[in-house]
C-alpha cells in the first residue's frame, strides 16, 4: 500500500501536463503512485502520459473516452490503493514537499483530511499565496459540528489528502454529471459533513493555475451545473438526518450564495431562468421551515424576500451588486492593501511591490 495515491484527471492540457507530472514524479515522499486519468484527450496528452509511465512504475496511465469530470475522478478512485489519496489538476504543479508534509501531518494526528491553503499561479506574476485557510481553522483537529465556518472556505479540494478509508466507509464520490462545472462542491461538502478529525494548516503547496476562461458559462447545458451539486449534497443530508441536523442552516448559506455567484457569472440570456429555479427551490425550502433565524444572520432577510416575492427586482438588485464589485476590484488593481491571518501584500497599479 503506497502512502498517499495522488489522482490526475486529464483532459487536453498538453501545454501544462509535464510541469504537472514533474512535480509528482520528484516529489520527496516516493512512497506514492500517481493515477493519470486521461478523458479522452484528443491533444499530445496521451502520448505524454505513456512516455512518463515507461520512465516511473509509479506512474499508471488509465485511456478512456470522454465521460466528464466526475466519472474521470471517480474512476481515479477506484483505483487508488494509498492510506490517503490526493488530487492535483493537470494543469496545476505541486511544491516537491507537498505530499511529505500533508502525509506527516495526517499520520501524526489520524486524520481523516488534512487540509492547506494553496498558491494563484500566473504565467506573468507567479505563485501568491491564496489566503484561504483562517486562523480560526488551523490548530486543533476538528469535526463540522466543532466549526461550521469549514463551510465557507474555497473547496479546493487539490489542496489536502483524504484518508482513502474515511471515503469509501462514507461512500464518498464524485456527482458524474457532463463538463467539469463546480463538482468539488458536493464531494467537499460530504467531506466535511462526515469528517470526525479534520486538521488544516496556513502553509501552501499546490499551485493553482488561475485561468479567467469563462466559456462554460456561456453554455445553456452548465448553468444548472451548481443545482446538480446541490441536489445531491440535499440528498446526502436527508438519507442522514444526524448530520442534516448540524450542517443545514450552512448548506443553505452556501446554496444561496453559490446561486447568487452563478447570476452574476452566467451570461444574461440565462439569468431569468436561473432565477426561476432559484426562487422555486428557496420557496420550498422557507415553507419546509428549514430556513431559520441561524440562516438570516448570514443572509439579509429582504434579500431572500426579494427573491421569493419579485425575481425582476432580485435580478436588477444582483445586477447592481455585480457592477459595485466589478468597480472595487478595478480599484484594487490599481492599489490595494491585504492583510490577513496569512499574508500581507501590497499591489500598486497591478503589479505585487510587497508580499509576505
Amino acid at each position: 500500500m503506497p502512502k498517499v495515491s495522488i489522482i490526475v484527471p486529464v483532459y487536453n492540457v498538453e501545454a501544462y501536463l509535464k510541469e504537472c507530472l514533474d512535480s509528482l514524479v520528484n516529489q520527496t515522499l516516493q512512497d506514492i503512485e500517481i493515477i493519470c486519468v486521461n478523458d479522452g484527450s484528443t491533444d499530445s496528452c496521451s502520448k505524454i502520459l505513456d512516455e512518463y509511465a515507461r520512465k516511473d512504475n509509479r506512474v499508471k496511465v488509465v485511456h478512456k473516452s470522454n465521460s466528464g469530470y466526475g466519472a474521470t475522478m471517480n474512476i481515479g478512485l477506484d483505483n487508488a490503493a494509498g492510506e490517503y489519496i490526493g488530487v492535483v489538476e493537470s494543469d496545476d504543479f505541486a511544491n516537491l514537499d507537498m505530499f511529505e508534509k500533508l502525509y506527516d501531518i495526517a499520520s501524526k494526528n489520524d486524520a481523516d483530511v488534512v487540509k492547506s491553503d494553496f498558491f494563484y499561479y500566473t504565467k506573468d506574476t507567479g505563485s501568491r499565496k491564496a489566503g484561504k485557510i483562517s486562523k480560526s481553522l488551523c490548530g486543533k483537529v476538528f469535526s463540522a459540528k466543532d466549526k461550521l465556518s469549514v463551510f465557507r472556505i474555497f473547496p479546493s479540494i487539490w489542496s489536502a489528502i483524504y484518508r482513502n478509508e474515511f471515503l469509501k466507509e462514507n461512500n464518498i464520490r464524485f456527482l458524474e454529471t457532463s463538463g467539469a462545472s463546480y463538482q468539488d462542491t458536493s464531494f467537499s461538502f460530504k467531506v466535511y459533513s462526515s469528517a470526525k478529525r479534520m486538521k488544516f494548516i496556513k502553509n501552501a503547496y499546490l499551485n493553482y493555475r488561475f485561468d479567467n476562461d469563462n466559456s462554460s458559462v456561456k453554455q445553456k447545458n452548465k448553468i444548472y451545473a451548481i443545482c446538480s451539486e446541490y441536489d445531491e449534497i440535499t440528498k446526502f443530508l436527508n438519507n442522514n438526518p444526524d448530520i442534516k441536523s448540524v450542517v443545514n442552516t450552512a448548506k443553505l448559506v452556501n446554496q444561496y450564495n453559490g446561486y447568487v455567484w452563478n447570476i452574476r457569472r452566467i451570461s444574461k440570456e440565462y439569468r431569468d431562468e436561473f432565477i426561476d429555479r432559484f426562487q422555486e427551490e428557496f420557496k420550498k425550502f422557507e415553507q419546509s421551515g428549514e430556513i431559520d433565524k441561524k440562516f438570516y444572520k448570514q443572509v439579509k432577510k429582504c434579500e431572500l424576500d426579494l427573491l421569493l416575492n419579485d425575481k425582476h427586482k432580485f435580478r436588477k438588485f444582483v445586477e447592481v451588486q455585480s457592477k459595485i464589485l466589478d468597480v472595487k476590484r478595478k480599484r484594487r488593481k490599481l492599489f490595494s492593501i491585504r492583510i490577513n491571518s496569512s499574508m500581507i501584500g501590497i499591489t500598486l497599479f497591478g503589479k505585487k511591490i510587497f508580499e509576505k
